[in-house]
């Protein structure tokens, strides 16, 4: 692993996403909502794949690369549009990145490598592609859930948690459980899981 050139395309990816009009509390300070998404799947990878590679460190940090250029809002509120949506956002973001990549030096073998994992492609049957899922899945209940959840019915996010539980590894699993969610957060859950 070239830990600098690592280093390089981690700032580049947080330098795009800085760029987000989209504000968050974060650590004290007001940060760009993709940045603190970014380290925010950074720090829960080092936390369930401490040995993560380099492809599945950067992929974790650049999956939601400028989404707020294409916004929910602008495709069909259907199933379909929902899906197209979340399509176009996975090459989007593997292109995004894929273009960061090559600009710090990375070879062509690389930058697919990482591409095919940001699309979540062979999901089930790649353990990295899994196991960026899991993070996916891990952030989402842990960071997100609370907010989502208070905008949105009661059953349609129960309905959520449990196909997100159905993405995640026994691993990513075993962490959700392990999470110290709000009272709210974590009665969606129960219920989700109930369900199942």
């Amino acid at each position: 692993m070239d830990e600098k050139r690592l280093l390089a395309v981690l700032a580049a990816i947080d330098a795009t996403n800085a760029r987000d009009p989209n504000r968050v509390a974060f650590e004290g300070a007001d940060e760009a909502a993709e940045v603190v998404y970014g380290r925010r799947m950074s720090r829960v990878l080092e936390r369930l794949y401490p040995a993560a590679s380099e492809h599945l460190a950067i992929a974790a940090r650049g999956q939601h690369i400028e989404r707020w250029t294409s916004p929910r809002a602008a495709y069909p509120n259907t199933r379909e549009g929902y899906l197209r949506w979340r399509a176009e956002l996975k090459r989007f973001h593997a292109r995004r990145v894929g273009a960061l990549m090559a600009q710090v030096g990375y070879v062509p073998e690389d930058i697919a490598r990482v591409e095919a994992l940001i699309r979540k492609h062979r999901l089930k049957r790649d353990p990295e592609a899994q196991a960026l899922e899991d993070v996916v899945c891990v952030v989402f209940l842990e960071d997100y859930l609370a907010d989502f959840a208070a905008r949105h019915d009661e059953q349609k996010v129960i309905d959520i948690v449990r196909k997100t539980w159905a993405k995640m590894s026994l691993h990513g699993r075993e962490a959700a459980l392990e999470l110290n969610l709000p009272d709210g957060a974590r009665r969606l859950v129960e219920a989700a899981l109930a369900e199942n």
